[in-house]
């Protein structure tokens, strides 16, 4: 496999200079291994030929890719410029139908003649009320006669296409690439994973995969290919916990003192549910060891994620270490601040604040205590990063939702100590546990799955349009009874295209209809310091509804506000609405949240939003969000922690053979630490090769 990477794709036939730097520029093509490793998307069935009356009793909706035979009985170019297109009267004896171009129409009437048999496959659509087909592929039938009937689909770019390379030129030079190879291609997995796993041989499988026999072998050949993608992530992330488990020393934490068993006396404002006890016991067993911690914290809106961080920052403190908690913005650092400032009141912590609003009478204040050792908590932003911040001892960090901040950023904050500090990480959007197994793979992992007691689920309800009267009443029902409303939009503007109710033109409805209760009003494009006054009427209770978009999603804790307005929830994912939704029902009273969208949506849509309904379970609701709109969307996640991308695996739907992987890959590392054993050679070669550098085992997460 590494002499491929050698192999310039230009020297296969029928690729050339001039499309090799295209397939490089568009797809990452560069190499023979690059192109057989570009699998298809789908398959087609070229077996089967339709008949145009057949296709004009079928719905649109159900309108799928098909070859229809016939010949063509004219062609005429229509418009001027830019709108010039080529129109072919197409029929197969039994009907009619409009073949399409939009482009390339002078190349295209070349070499179609009227009155010739052909194949056109693509897929069929109605432009006022006539069937048409728009850049089909064509084929001679002789052509068609002497291909498999099973042909591969492969991913392409709009300029590619423009350039006449579609999934036939693809196709074609990796059957040319294949049928040139003298021997099989070698194996990458050791053979005992190949052999306990049951998986198909590599060359097999890549062959298969590209060029089917049966749905069985293709079947067999997928699963081979992206049980390697995930168990290579899976053994990288391995190693690399484990060379940083073992060579990276901790501040070791083993005393718990006055200022953890005061707060428990003192402080706690509940009993600790069973879940929050059980995360705080494996911090501390990782802190008392001596080794650097790196942990995760999954739980759910409202679980009790920052109790937690408080507590495991006391272990710290009584063990005589600075702590410090870091959050993305400035709105979530002040109300975690305010928070543990609350918490924490009897007993007399030194807890400060540094943004980068923070004044300069107290920025020195907060130098002079973390160079003395005499602050316990720092809470802050990125500005917390600074050269000029600097502790006397740092011990303990607590990261809230880290996807935001960078490796580059995070590893400013070690730099502050003699040692690594132990590290925990905090987030509240619930992820699947396939995906956190593989973007946190190289974390250990905690969650809170429970509540505390006197949580009120919040409940849920979908409303259309012409129900909008009987929304307003329940509104104003709650406004009249002295409760708050958040009423959010998906757009800052609006977008006749889209067709959704602006954030701006909602403010002026909301205004409107709800007079004269006062409104606040917030976005992302506002100026921090606009934006903190508007968050700050209503967190007051100054203002009674506040109109905004996603800003609110993270961080925002009102507890008079019981209801949350979502407009065109349709545009929002799951786990983005139960973020949302996080922001009711924080206090002791019911609480509600609609969402708003139109009557005439997609039985899918539909279906996702009534999800929302049913249940207020986090991690529910993330796992049926990754099944229905992929890993991409869940909290900016998606490959964000993967050692490179994924070419043929699918996070979503793979979790099976994600955890088959991990098995596997822990099984070999228990055997073989550094892949140093003449049977797992070619595999450790295959590895640093893919990832594309000399493996680092130790980089801290």
């Amino acid at each position: 496999m590494l002499s491929l990477r050698r192999f310039d794709i230009q020297y296969i036939k029928g690729i050339g200079p001039t499309r090799a730097r295209l397939l490089g520029n568009e797809l990452g093509i560069h190499n023979a291994y690059d192109l057989l490793h570009h699998f298809p998307t789908s398959y087609i069935d070229r077996s089967k030929i339709y008949s145009i009356r057949s296709l004009q009793s079928i719905g649109d909706a159900e309108f799928v890719t098909v070859q229809v035979r016939g010949r063509f009985v004219s062609f005429n170019v229509l418009g001027e410029g830019a709108k010039m297109r080529l129109i072919g009267l197409f029929t197969d004896g039994t009907a009619t139908m409009d073949v399409v171009w939009f482009k390339g129409i002078r190349e295209i009437r070349k070499h179609l003649r009227a009155g010739e048999e052909y194949v056109v496959f693509g897929k069929p659509a109605r432009f006022n009320g006539t069937l048409q087909m728009a850049h089909p592929e064509i084929d001679a039938p002789t052509i068609l006669s002497n291909t498999v009937s099973v042909r591969a689909v492969y991913p392409l770019t709009e300029r590619l296409r423009q350039r006449n390379i579609d999934s036939r030129v693809i196709h074609g030079a990796i059957i040319t690439l294949l049928s040139s190879l003298k021997k099989p291609l070698s194996e990458t997995l050791p053979e005992s994973v190949v052999r306990s796993n049951s998986l198909m041989d590599l060359d097999q499988a890549i062959r298969t995969v590209h060029i089917p026999s049966d749905a069985q072998s293709l079947k067999a050949a997928r699963h081979r290919l992206k049980f390697e993608e995930l168990f290579c992530i899976q053994t990288d992330m391995l190693m690399r916990s484990r060379r940083r488990k073992a060579a990276t020393d901790g501040y070791p934490m083993p005393h718990i003192g006055r200022w953890f068993n005061d707060f428990y006396h003192q402080c706690l404002p509940f009993e600790l549910t069973g879940a929050q006890k059980r995360v705080i016991k494996e911090i501390h067993a990782d802190i008392a060891k001596g080794r650097q911690m790196n942990r995760l914290v999954q739980g759910d809106v409202g679980s009790g994620k920052t109790l937690v961080a408080l507590m495991a920052m006391l272990l710290a403190i009584d063990n005589g270490y600075q702590t410090c908690l870091m959050a993305p913005t400035e709105i979530l650092a002040g109300q975690h601040f305010a928070t543990i400032s609350t918490l924490a009141s009897k007993i007399g912590l030194n807890i400060r604040l540094l943004t980068g609003s923070t004044r300069a009478r107290e920025r020195r204040i907060i130098d002079s205590e973390l160079r003395d050792g005499s602050l316990h908590i720092l809470v802050g932003t990125h500005a917390v990063l600074e050269d000029r911040v600097t502790f006397a001892r740092l011990g303990f960090v607590v990261i809230d939702e880290q996807h935001r901040f960078g490796v580059a950023q995070r590893a400013r904050l070690w730099k502050k100590s003699e040692r690594p500090p132990h590290v925990l990480v905090m987030t509240a959007t619930p992820i699947p546990r396939t995906l956190a197994m593989t973007v946190y793979g190289d974390l250990d992992i905690s969650v809170i799955d429970e509540l505390p007691p006197g949580r009120i689920p919040v409940t849920t309800v979908l409303r259309y349009d012409n129900q909008r009267d009987r929304v307003r009443s329940a509104v104003m029902s709650q406004l009249s009874a002295g409760h708050q409303v958040y009423f959010v939009y998906p757009l800052v503007e609006e977008n006749e295209k889209l067709d959704l109710r602006s954030v701006t033109e909602g403010f002026e409805a909301v205004s409107e209809t709800y007079a004269p209760y006062k409104v606040a009003f917030v976005h992302g494009r506002m100026k921090p310091a606009e934006k903190d006054a508007q968050m700050e009427l209503f967190a007051s209770g100054q203002a009674h509804i506040l109109v905004a978009t996603t800003v609110i999603e993270v961080g925002v804790n009102v507890p008079s506000a019981t209801t949350m307005v979502i407009e065109n929830a349709e545009r929002f994912g799951l786990s983005q609405l139960h973020q949302l939704r996080g922001r009711v029902g924080r206090g002791a009273d019911k609480s509600f949240c609609v969402l708003m969208t139109k009557h005439a949506i997609s039985a899918d849509t539909r279906r996702r939003l009534e999800i929302m309904t049913s249940t207020s379970d986090g991690f529910v609701i993330a796992e049926a969000d990754m099944q229905m709109r992929g890993p991409g969307d869940i909290e900016g996640t998606a490959q964000s922690g993967l050692p490179f991308d994924l070419r043929i695996a699918d996070l979503a739907r793979d979790g099976i053979i994600i955890g088959q992987a991990r098995s596997a890959a822990e099984m070999l590392i228990d055997t073989d630490p550094e892949l140093s054993s003449p049977a797992n050679r070619n595999f450790a070669l295959a590895l640093r090769d893919i990832l594309g550098r000399a493996t680092d085992w130790s980089r801290i997460s």
